[in-house]
């Protein structure tokens, strides 16, 4: 070998290793992603902190370790919004939800809607139509009564525009100071009149990620009506029922599973999937719908809206090849006007959900521990 050859064969693996050690780096990183995830869910905390409710890392750590190691059972094992139950005659789905969001009243709606839509969403992305509520009231001595008229009141239009009825229900009340004034639990079941099965498991490479509309809007609002920053914004809650703009989407295209954005927006949705089916999401930011006042206000509060509660839109991963149908059905319905297709599925690297960035570049979108905005829902 030449001199020259071997300077040239230098600067050869040089380059080679140069082009190679970002991948590697890369490789490395993502590895100790996984080996964190693939641990046996363990509390390290010796006391519940907020983060435990804030719909991320710490609260599936929490599920995972106390509730589902106590419960376990293969209805529950899912972890889905509702527990589908086949009864021998038909099936069901039944589902339960807790609401704390400070302040009551908000723009665009209550802690009263809330409760309706919320648990009325968790049955329609389930594939079911929704039927019955039962409402929970949990409230402090001193609870003005005109309050308690309004909230009831919002929750009974609420469940007259969903077609469901509240036909049971309990109220405890408790010392004053010892509560936030009201809180709300209500449950609700549903029938599943379709024969589909929606779930992590049925998602595979190919299919394309939609959202309903507009994300971000919720959280942000909550955010704004605590009067804790000296913002000012012409925005409400997207709060609002889903079950007709999710039944318009089951009759158009298959579906393989929708959640609702709420606690951990749509950035956590994405990584349930993708952790639950071994998949890998692309999402393209540039095709994110984000009304400019909830992104300017995100970015003026370091915020990224992914993260950012919805209370009245869905993440639906559908057959790739009938996304734009998916969209068109979607958008007929008034709930589903901003619907866009925002992603796809892919084989590798499964377990994660990657970001292609509006500058061109690509970055990981991983679980938060917690939420920025407790107490949203």
């Amino acid at each position: 070998m030449t001199e020259r050859t071997a300077e040239w064969a230098e600067r050869a693996l040089a380059e080679a290793a140069d082009r190679h050690a970002p991948a590697s780096r890369e490789e490395q990183v993502l590895e100790r992603i996984e080996r964190a995830r693939r641990r046996k869910p363990k509390i390290s905390e010796e006391r519940v902190t907020l983060a435990h409710g804030a719909g991320g890392k710490a609260s599936r750590t929490l599920i995972e370790a106390v509730f589902v190691d106590a419960f376990a059972n293969p209805a529950l094992q899912p972890l889905d919004d509702g527990a589908t139950l086949d009864l021998g005659t038909g099936r069901l789905v039944f589902t339960t939800d807790s609401y704390v969001v400070s302040p009551l009243f908000f723009p665009g709606g209550d802690i009263g809607d809330l409760a309706v839509n919320g648990t009325v969403n968790d049955l329609a992305v389930c594939g079911a139509r929704p039927m019955y509520l039962s409402a929970g009231f949990v409230l402090e001595e001193g609870f003005p009564i005109a309050d308690l008229r309004r909230i009831t009141a919002s929750m009974a239009a609420a469940a007259a525009k969903a077609g469901v009825r509240v036909v049971t229900g309990d109220t405890k009340v408790v010392q004053r100071g010892k509560a936030d004034g009201c809180y709300i639990t209500t449950s609700g079941i549903g029938t599943l009149d379709r024969p589909v099965t929606l779930g992590d498991t049925q998602v595979r490479p190919g299919d394309a990620v939609i959202v309903s509309g507009p994300i971000g809007e919720h959280g942000i609002t909550i955010l704004i009506a605590r009067g804790e920053l000296d913002i000012e914004a012409d925005l409400t809650s997207d709060t609002a029922p889903l079950h007709d703009a999710v039944a318009a989407l089951l009759d158009a295209v298959p579906v393989r599973m929708m959640r609702d954005a709420t606690r951990g927006g749509v950035a956590t949705v994405l990584n349930e999937v993708a952790r639950g089916a071994g998949v890998a999401v692309t999402v393209d930011e540039r095709a994110v719908p984000v009304l400019p006042v909830v992104s300017g206000a995100c970015e003026l509060l370091g915020l990224d809206p992914l993260y950012v509660a919805c209370e009245g839109r869905f993440v639906a991963v559908v057959d790739g090849d009938h996304a734009s149908a998916a969209v068109d059905a979607l958008r007929r319905h008034p709930a589903g006007e901003g619907a866009a297709v925002i992603g796809t599925v892919e084989a590798d690297p499964p377990g994660r959900v990657l970001l292609k960035t509006a500058f061109g570049g690509t970055r990981i979108v991983d679980l938060l521990v917690g939420d920025p905005l407790p107490r949203i829902c």
